[in-house]
């Protein structure tokens, strides 16, 4: 089991919630409170980071612009390397990041403010490993895409998958070469899939690196050839995203909510917004507000439209006490 989904079930059973998790990824926003719109609240928003958390900042800015027209949001997403600095220079108030900080990152910023960045989990990905919606390999295991996409292959893989015959594809598809897409090293997706699909090995320099997730699909969806990784909120009629399974000899396992949420997915993550709380302080009305609206059912309600799995009611509860919220 991957750290991240370790770390996402972890979750689940100190919330009380595992046993029921299937159900309640299918629709559980409805079970949050309703956001109620505060009074005073005004001034700047900067958000600064993640490209796959792009769309669903954009989503909950306008959701929360409704409530109050005078607060302005500004979002750049050139990757989650660009928040932690954002967030330590002052320049951004949210860091979104689809990875969890590095240390050094972490370092930076309590050099400057004594203490932590306080890490917020607002979603559940499925980073889903894609080929095209004609490609019929029915299943890849951690090893298989390690094999595809680094030249180091610590995973496992006896020996290189470089056509799709290696992968045990037969007839035409045999002699195929593999096209690979993937992210720029800016990327937390990029980081994320190193570390758990790569077992923290070297990408091949024949990756194709594109600077947005959506980019990714888009370019599988256009090579009959291809294959990349990319959240599955990314996931169009195009592509098709390949079942997983930790090892050979397991059953493969598809990149749905539920099996994200009850850990059998391999690539299963949190979604994170970084801020800038000090200990023993109230966050500022205006973020204290727009945190209140992601983790209210319309905030995860927009989650689920985006593609991606909204968090439990007992871990939005938990993370409000943590914040005071």
């Amino acid at each position: 089991m991957s750290k991240i989904t370790a770390q996402v079930k972890s979750a689940f059973l100190a919330a009380g919630l595992f046993v029921a998790s299937a159900g309640w990824a299918a629709g559980g926003a409805g079970e949050l409170p309703d956001y109620r719109v505060a009074s005073g609240v005004s001034g700047n928003l900067s958000s600064i980071g993640s490209d796959t958390l792009a769309n669903l900042m954009t989503l909950w800015a306008e959701e929360f612009k409704r409530a109050y027209p005078n607060v302005n949001i500004q979002i750049q997403a050139a990757g989650s390397s660009t928040a932690p600095p954002a967030l330590t220079e002052g320049t951004a108030n949210i860091g979104p990041m689809s990875r969890k900080m590095k240390d050094k990152e972490i370092e930076a910023f309590e050099t400057r403010y004594g203490y932590k960045p306080t890490a917020v989990p607002v979603a559940i990905d499925a980073l889903a490993v894609y080929v095209h919606k004609d490609n019929p390999i029915a299943g890849l295991t951690i090893p298989e895409v390690d094999a595809v996409f680094s030249s180091t292959r610590r995973c496992g893989a006896p020996r290189d998958a470089g056509t799709w015959g290696d992968l045990g594809m037969e007839g035409a598809w045999a002699a195929r070469d593999i096209q690979l897409f993937g992210r720029n090293s800016v990327s937390g997706t990029y980081g994320y899939f190193k570390e758990e699909a790569l077992c923290k090995g070297d990408f091949k320099n024949t990756v194709n690196e594109q600077p947005g997730s959506a980019s990714v699909v888009q370019s599988v969806s256009t090579s009959i050839n291809g294959i990349g990784y990319s959240g599955i909120g990314y996931q169009t009629s195009s592509v098709r995203a390949v079942p997983l399974s930790r090892k050979a000899g397991g059953g493969t396992v598809a990149a749905t909510p539920e099996n994200a949420v009850n850990g059998s997915y391999p690539l299963a993550r949190f979604l994170y917004v970084y801020i800038n709380k000090a200990p023993n302080q109230a966050l500022s009305p205006l973020l204290s507000e727009f945190i209140r609206m992601v983790y209210s059912r319309q905030g995860q309600e927009v989650v689920l439209k985006d593609g991606y799995i909204p968090l439990p009611p007992a871990v939005v509860d938990r993370v409000k006490a943590q914040l005071d919220l």
